[in-house]
Order: C-alpha cells, then sequence, then structure tokens
C-alpha cells in the first residue's frame, strides 16, 4: 500500500484518526474530506487510488457521493470502500447499488482493512504512475499530430493552385480523414481544407501586393477557376474585393 493515495471521507473525527494512522503506518499518502460533497470535490481533484467512504453523513450522504462519483467520468474508475457500523445486508446492498466495491464494518479490524484495500488495488497502477502514463500517451499522440500535419501541409502548399481530394491525402499521408482534421485541428486550429482555404487567401494577397499579375491570374494560382468566386472569397476574408485592396495597397 506504499505511496497509495487514499482518501478518507468521514465526519467521525476519532474513526477518521484511527484509519489516519493505520494507513500512515504502511506509507500511504492520505486527504480527508468531513461529508460527501466535499469527497466528491476531492477525488475529482486529487484523483486518489481508492476511497474510504462513511456511508452515513450529514449534508451529503457515501450513497449520494459514491452515485455521482461513479458516474462522472473523471471519477468512475476509482473503487470506493463504505465503511459503516451499519452491518445488516440491505445496508451492504444499499451501498454496492450506489456503486461501491466493498464494504468495511465498524470498528475496525485492521487486519480486514489491509486485505480489502489490497485487493482492490492489487491490479490497479498507482494515480502517480497512471498520471505519467496519460502525460506520455498525450505526448506522443501531439507528436504524431504534428507529423500529420507538417506532412499533410508540405503537400497543400506544394501547389496552392491544385486542390487535392481527402483521399489523396488520405493515401499521401497513411492515415485517414478523421486523423488529418484532428491533427490540423490540434495544430492549427482548423480543419485541412479550412486551413488550405487560408493559405490559399494570404497568398492572394501577398500576389496583389507585391505583383502585376491580373486579378484573373491571381485566382488560378491560388486554386479558384472562377475570379467572381475569388473575388467573394477574398472579401469574406479581407473586407475589401482583390481591385479595391490593391488599389489600397499599391
Amino acid at each position: 500500500m506504499e505511496n497509495r493515495r487514499v482518501l478518507i471521507v468521514e465526519d467521525d473525527e476519532a474513526d477518521r484518526m484511527l484509519l489516519s494512522a493505520y494507513l500512515q503506518r504502511h506509507g500511504c499518502q492520505l486527504r480527508y474530506a468531513h461529508d460527501g460533497l466535499e469527497g466528491v470535490e476531492k477525488a475529482r481533484a486529487w484523483q486518489p487510488d481508492i476511497i474510504l467512504m462513511d456511508s452515513e453523513m450529514p449534508r451529503c450522504s457515501g450513497h449520494d457521493a459514491s452515485k455521482i462519483i461513479t458516474q462522472d467520468p473523471r471519477t468512475r474508475d476509482i473503487p470506493i470502500i463504505f465503511i459503516s457500523g451499519m452491518t445488516a445486508p440491505e445496508h451492504r446492498i444499499r451501498g454496492l447499488l450506489a456503486g461501491a466495491v466493498d464494504y468495511i464494518n465498524k470498528p475496525f479490524d485492521f487486519n480486514e482493512v489491509k486485505l480489502r484495500l489490497a485487493i482492490h488495488l492489487r491490479h490497479k497502477p498507482p494515480a502517480q504512475a497512471r498520471k505519467k502514463n496519460s502525460e506520455a500517451e498525450t505526448a506522443a499522440t501531439n507528436n504524431r499530430h504534428m507529423i500529420v500535419f507538417h506532412s499533410t501541409r508540405t503537400h497543400l502548399l506544394k501547389s496552392l493552385s491544385v486542390t487535392p481530394s481527402m483521399k489523396e491525402l488520405e493515401k499521401l499521408t497513411g492515415t485517414n480523414s478523421k486523423h488529418l482534421n484532428a491533427a490540423f485541428k490540434a495544430c492549427a486550429g482548423t480543419t485541412v481544407y479550412e486551413y488550405l482555404r487560408e493559405e490559399r487567401m494570404k497568398e492572394a494577397k501577398t500576389l496583389l501586393q507585391q505583383t502585376h499579375l491580373a486579378i484573373q491570374d491571381v485566382s488560378h494560382q491560388v486554386g479558384f477557376a472562377d475570379s467572381a468566386n475569388f473575388s467573394t472569397a477574398f472579401k469574406e476574408r479581407f473586407g475589401l474585393t482583390p481591385r479595391d485592396f490593391r488599389k489600397q495597397h499599391s
């Protein structure tokens, strides 16, 4: 149990201190909550490995808190063990129906506490390890996004006059449209074709400012077969028609 994160949700100070003293001797990292609502908040913020939850507390009972925790995607994988002085079968059943994985009776038998914690933590990686794994997965995903983005961007910018189909881009980059758009969303905040349109508008702006090409030729160079459509798109983006833009910046 060493270095395991245990959240104790218990309104009775004596019981809280008993559990705390025992778990600290076994190297557990502890946090405390005095009622169910505080327990829910600390479970979300701290992400413990396991929760020891009193079933009956003021303001918000353990049963209500357990339902919230087990239905929240952020906390639903955290096992909850109820601790209670009520030993009747109906109380145990009520606790299990609320989402608890186990039940420990008061007064505590600490051999039982140790055994039940060990059982439910046996196949669960520590919270800190889960965080590292999550960070590693995020970094790997971001790296994949960057590779796909830069590879696709190179193909798109090679010739702005040509609009490659999504099938062509999938073949060129070895991925699918969902991943292509996810990569562009992550790296540029747009979809693939929104990005291409923006790059075309930027290139058109440069050509209008720095060359004497006819507007129709500019539209063809940035992938518009029809100069009227180009003028409409340019005005939507920059607030001026290509002709007015060139007059202002000549």
